[in-house]
């Protein structure tokens, strides 16, 4: 029966009456504290089980690390296609990303490579907080040619604040290097695809087809994916657009500052420098594939160094992503493709810049290197771009894919161009990679990017940020608030230019008479104006 009411209780209430406010405030107190207690923090169901995420900061949403979306590379599967997860039991805490991809230390790239292992195929999701409906996704594909870089590892791609506009954010890992570009006899023999390179690549379209299979789980929509990526990620990304294995697994992408390789190795000739790159090693004479894949990591890295390139395998790439792209067969996507003002002075011994020349000019060569001022005669630096060689390096990373939009433009599909010229403060001149930040408005001052950054820079990191998240919701960059980004074609030839000073003006013809001596020699769709 109840105390308060009816015939006098069994306990003697009477004489706590004078307790009885505060046992009201301690009852208070009580119930404050468990509405307080924190949000448990969510579990999702993906391919291979169950994993808990960490909710972030302020109700943002939460982000999901070190997801496995195939097995380890390791052992008997080295230098094989990514095979499916292994299923786990209870659930895995997702909150550490995988490490990075094993990798030789470069200078750049040292605490990426100490913690480097070839255990490395694991994606973060970083999701914001529940949505009415599905959101748009954005996959990043990090750079570092094809040999180095990190994913999730790199605080550079913290994603809160790309998610805090409304979309969902998937950051991978891929095998590089000697582990993701290695092509060799043994390994086309044993391959039921008579095909060997391209894992790295394979990787990617492994975490996309996870993506297409699990990311609704946490708010995004599989049938609205952009890929996005700068450098080698970036590069790789016009590879995907040009290998039928990719088709249908996302809708629009973006390329930073990534070119395509003018040729790649037919299998055979990838399979020879293999053959010549593995003889480096120590071991018995024949050298056999369960020797091979039984050699540590780190030995393989410092033997075998350099090995990157695409190879036209027959399957991956049934011919170079070049000739896909000159002959119109590229997936038929929506694409941004941009570069920095300055990218990477070439800096190769004088017999080394002859032979880049005639191998992207041929006959034209001659023309080319008078025309940088690179023929003995004195030429004046551009104050924007630098010195003749300085602008080579430059143009090795604008011009072509400065081209391949005028070509997916001539299709009919939709492409627009920037140009990045911001220099990090307090540094005088923009660099390649220094647009990550003011893309993922992670705008710092340590770390591999970070600077001195002012109001104009955050600014300008929240309009760039809001033409990938445009172009990502719709497939269109352009939005409210936001200068008009026209489309680029090889009639208007118009861009953006994310300026110096950090602001943004519709220009014309990029680097107009250089990049038409790239048009010339690499004659394909919209090459004449």
């Amino acid at each position: 029966m109840n105390p308060f009411h009816g015939p006098a209780p069994s306990f003697p209430w009477m004489f706590l009456r004078g307790s009885l406010p505060w046992i009201g405030l301690l009852m208070c107190a009580a119930v404050g504290t468990l509405r307080a207690a924190p949000e448990p923090d969510p579990v999702v169901g993906v391919t291979g089980g169950l994993v808990r995420g960490r909710l972030l900061p302020g109700g943002a949403g939460a982000v999901y690390r070190g997801i496995p979306f195939a097995q380890p590379p390791v052992g008997e599967l080295r230098w094989r296609e990514p095979m499916p997860v292994v299923p786990w039991p209870g659930t895995r805490e997702a909150d550490r990303s995988g490490p990075p991809a094993a990798q030789p230390p470069l200078g750049w790239n040292d605490r990426s490579a100490a913690a480097s292992s070839e255990d490395c195929l694991y994606l973060d999701v970083w999701a914001p907080a529940k949505a009415a409906g599905a959101l748009p996704v954005m996959v990043w594909i990090h750079g570092g040619g094809n040999v180095a870089g990190a994913g999730g590892f790199d605080t550079l791609y913290d994603g809160r604040a790309l998610i805090a506009r409304g979309v969902v954010l998937v950051v991978i890992e891929y095998r590089l290097g000697v582990f993701g570009f290695l092509s060799h006899p043994a390994l086309t023999r044993e391959s039921p695809h008579h095909a060997s390179g391209n894992y790295g690549i394979l990787d990617q379209v492994a975490a996309l087809q996870w993506v297409r299979g699990n990311i609704a789980a946490f708010g995004g929509d599989p049938g609205n994916v952009t890929v996005f990526g700068q450098s080698a990620g970036a590069e790789d990304i016009l590879a995907l657009m040009a290998t039928p294995l990719s088709a249908g697994l996302f809708h629009r992408a973006i390329s930073e500052s990534g070119p395509l390789p003018p040729t790649s190795p037919a299998l055979a000739e990838a399979e020879k420098a293999g053959v010549t790159a593995l003889g480096k090693l120590e071991g018995p004479p024949d050298r056999d594939l369960a020797y091979l894949r039984s050699v540590p990591a780190g030995d393989l890295l410092k033997s075998v160094q350099g090995t990157s390139a695409f190879t036209v395998d027959g399957w991956v790439f049934p011919v170079s992503p070049l000739e896909v792209w000159k002959s119109g067969r590229e997936h038929a996507v929506p694409l941004i493709l941009g570069s920095c003002a300055v990218e990477f002075p070439f800096d190769g011994p004088p017999e080394a810049l002859a032979k880049s020349f005639r191998d992207i000019f041929g006959s034209l060569a001659p023309r080319a290197m008078a025309l940088y001022g690179l023929d003995g005669k004195p030429a004046a630096s551009d104050p924007l771009y630098g010195s003749g060689m300085d602008q080579w390096g430059s143009d090795l990373f604008r011009c072509i894919p400065i081209l391949l939009g005028e070509w997916h433009a001539s299709r009919g599909i939709a492409s627009w161009e920037y140009e990045f010229a911001r220099a990090i403060p307090p540094n005088a001149r923009v660099a390649h990679s220094d647009d990550l930040p003011y893309v993922f408005g992670n705008l710092l001052e340590g770390g591999s990017k970070g600077g001195k950054f002012r109001a104009e820079d955050h600014a300008l990191s929240g309009t760039i940020q809001g033409y990938w998240t445009n172009f990502a919701k719709t497939g269109n960059p352009n939005g409210a608030g936001l200068p008009a980004w026209e489309k680029h074609d090889a009639a208007g030839r118009r861009y953006l230019a994310f300026t110096t000073e950090a602001a943004v003006a519709a220009r014309e013809n990029e680097r107009g008479p250089f990049c038409d001596l790239f048009r010339e020699a690499l004659a394909g769709p919209g090459a004449a104006r």
